[in-house]
């Protein structure tokens, strides 16, 4: 049994197409074709099911697929830490997060960058929580940050810090800015709101039934970006994390009010795989979460961002 063997099968399930997992292996695709076919020889179990076209693995091949995967991810572990006794880390961190904690992430990964000078990391910032875990199980990612998962489950939660939520509204001219709002305030608000799929919505949505308000936004989106854009238009509110103040800053002509009634708060933090040994790259991670007072730096709001409010 060779590795390439297991990287084309990996590819295949990938892609569910014998030329699209060639081409992205560089071979040909009859190469990658007989190849799969010998490593079912040497398996002695039929892997793929096979027509005129690609028509998905057999049940046998999809368990060989997870255990093609962790072979390949612990090759790849095994030869970061190779080339880290050599002389330090220069292979790649892909790191995930959920929307709501794309803005804290940077945090992180400027302390693991200046510990880790010859590392890469990739950022993938807007993924949802079940991609999360699906992708972490997958080894296509090495860690991400995001909710705490609930139940018994194949990670380890390192927290970071506790997501809080702010009411993001236009001053009231002739007004003095209030200390905080209430959820039903917030609801009365014209909204502009994540979209119903993303799980950050979905806990927004819990709050404002418990606080007994229903809610109405006249605007959703998937995007961080839009959300702000939208709220920084002056026409629109918006229920953000307070993390996301930490890089947008306070909008000009708005007001940032913490949220009451009840005060809810969100655990973060880093999710790995369980594995041992543990990777070189998931222990550097770690240890830049040490040296990360991350609750701390996201309570410092910008006021040099442009068009941001004097605090």
């Amino acid at each position: 049994m060779l590795f390439r063997q297991l990287e084309y099968l990996v590819a295949l399930s990938r892609t569910r197409h014998f030329a699209r997992a060639a081409e992205e292996c560089y071979v040909s695709q009859p190469a990658l074709s007989g190849a799969i076919r010998k490593l079912e020889d040497e398996l002695r179990v039929p892997l793929v099911r096979r027509s005129r076209k690609y028509e998905g693995l057999t049940p046998e091949g999809e368990r060989i697929v997870v255990w093609a995967r962790r072979i390949l991810a612990d090759r790849e572990a095994m030869e970061e830490e190779v080339r880290v006794l050599r002389g330090g880390m220069t292979g790649r961190l892909r790191l995930g997060s959920v929307p709501t904690a794309s803005t804290a992430l940077s945090l992180l990964t400027r302390a693991f960058c200046e510990d880790n000078p010859m590392a890469r990391v990739e950022v993938f910032a807007d993924l949802q929580t079940d991609e999360i875990t699906a992708r972490l199980k997958e080894y296509e990612l090495d860690a991400a940050v995001t909710y705490r998962p609930e139940g018994d489950t194949p990670f380890t939660f390192t927290p970071l810090y506790r997501e809080r939520f702010v009411l993001l509204m236009p001053a009231v001219p002739g007004h003095r800015q209030p200390a905080r709002a209430s959820w039903q305030e917030a609801a009365r608000q014209p909204l502009c709101l994540l979209h119903p799929r993303m799980f950050g919505r979905r806990v927004l949505d819990e709050v404002f039934a418990r606080a007994g308000a229903g809610v109405r936004p006249r605007v959703e989106t998937d995007s961080v970006a839009s959300l702000f854009a939208h709220v920084r238009t002056g026409h629109f509110a918006g229920v953000v994390p307070h993390a996301w103040l930490h890089v947008f800053g306070v909008p000009a002509g708005m007001w940032a009010l913490p949220l009451v009634d009840p005060v809810h708060t969100e655990q973060i933090g880093l999710l790995l795989l369980r594995r041992e040994p543990v990777a070189v790259t998931a222990q550097a991670l770690l240890a830049a979460t040490e040296k990360t007072d991350m609750a701390r730096d996201l309570e410092r709001v910008p006021t040099s961002v442009p068009g941001a409010a004097e605090r």
